[in-house]
């Protein structure tokens, strides 16, 4: 690759400063390179730009007609740079965000107005998924991500855990019982996600250790929101991140089964990104905001009484 953009700055430089030696200055380089650099143009393009003297430069009228287009260019190479530096340090611009549909939903929305009104300049391109997006691919500069990370050299800044619960709505364990044990779920409709990366099992804890079962039902979904609507009305079993449950177990649509048994499980949640470093204002800023803010909720979420079945 050829670096004519750089020798054209050069000789612009050249040209301004009417010196080889004050032009390396200004480009913090030697003025054996800036010479080189110059002659190294010339003999790329075949003619002479710069008829030199001891006292000083004069331009060939090749070289007056190449600065005369070359220093347009480099304006707008410059003013490209500097509209870029202010946009860095001042928020705006659009970022996109990916996050699941259920936490999405409960804990990122409600302070979006109050960011959008911090933050006037910036965009936010909301997307929310179960699907879990390629940030690289997909060009999203934050994902909220439930569950373990993959190694990846993503960045990860933690939002906090959440539990996951076992729920049923009372009229299904009325027709169908309640389950006492993790082995009597077998004998349930327990309700499943479809998306590609879901097995049909339920990791639970069990004597100390994780122990993923086997289980099935009528009813496979690509979001958490459906699995909760059907558990509330009477389809079957869910097992669903508490955050998402907390206002139907609070009105007595659902109540957890198997509480007792020690078998929760706990998802951490983080918001990823690319690079650790020179990230953009806007990206920087809605880290900053919302991340506290969707650790208070989790907070929050914990704080609150169980109802279990009985």
């Amino acid at each position: 690759m050829d670096n004519r953009a750089g020798e054209m700055m050069v000789f612009v430089r050249v040209v301004e400063a009417g010196s080889f030696s004050e032009a390396a200055r200004l480009l913090m380089m030697t003025p054996s390179t800036v010479s080189k650099l110059i002659a190294r143009l010339e003999a790329r393009i075949g003619v002479r730009l710069i008829e030199r003297s001891t006292r000083r430069l004069v331009l060939t009228s090749e070289g007056q007609f190449y600065y005369e287009r070359s220093r347009s260019l480099v304006a707008q190479i410059d003013e490209t740079e500097q509209q870029l530096a202010q946009g860095n340090a001042k928020p705006e611009g659009l970022i996109r965000v990916s996050s699941s549909v259920t936490f999405g939903s409960a804990a990122l929305e409600p302070i979006l107005a109050a960011f959008l009104e911090a933050y006037p300049g910036v965009v936010v391109d909301l997307s929310l998924s179960d699907e879990r997006v390629d940030l690289y691919l997909d060009r999203t500069d934050v994902a909220i991500r439930v569950g373990p990370l993959p190694d990846s050299t993503l960045i990860a800044r933690r939002i906090g855990e959440t539990r996951r619960c076992i729920v049923a709505s009372p009229a299904y364990l009325r027709r169908h019982g309640t389950p006492r044990t993790p082995e009597e779920l077998a004998a349930h409709n327990c309700l499943g996600f479809n998306f590609r990366r879901s097995q049909p099992v339920w990791p639970m804890r069990e004597g100390g250790r994780i122990v993923e079962r086997m289980l099935s039902g009528s009813l496979l979904a690509n979001n958490a929101e459906t699995l909760r609507r059907m558990a509330i009305a009477g389809v079957g079993i869910a097992r669903v991140a508490e955050y998402h449950l907390r206002e139907a177990i609070d009105r007595g649509e659902l109540v957890e089964v198997l509480a007792d048994q020690g078998l929760e499980t706990w998802d951490e949640i983080h918001a990823v990104y690319r690079g650790a470093q020179l990230l953009p204002a806007r990206v920087t800023v809605f880290l900053d905001f919302t991340v506290p803010r969707m650790a208070q909720f989790l907070a929050v979420t914990r704080s609150r009484p169980r109802t279990v079945a009985r």
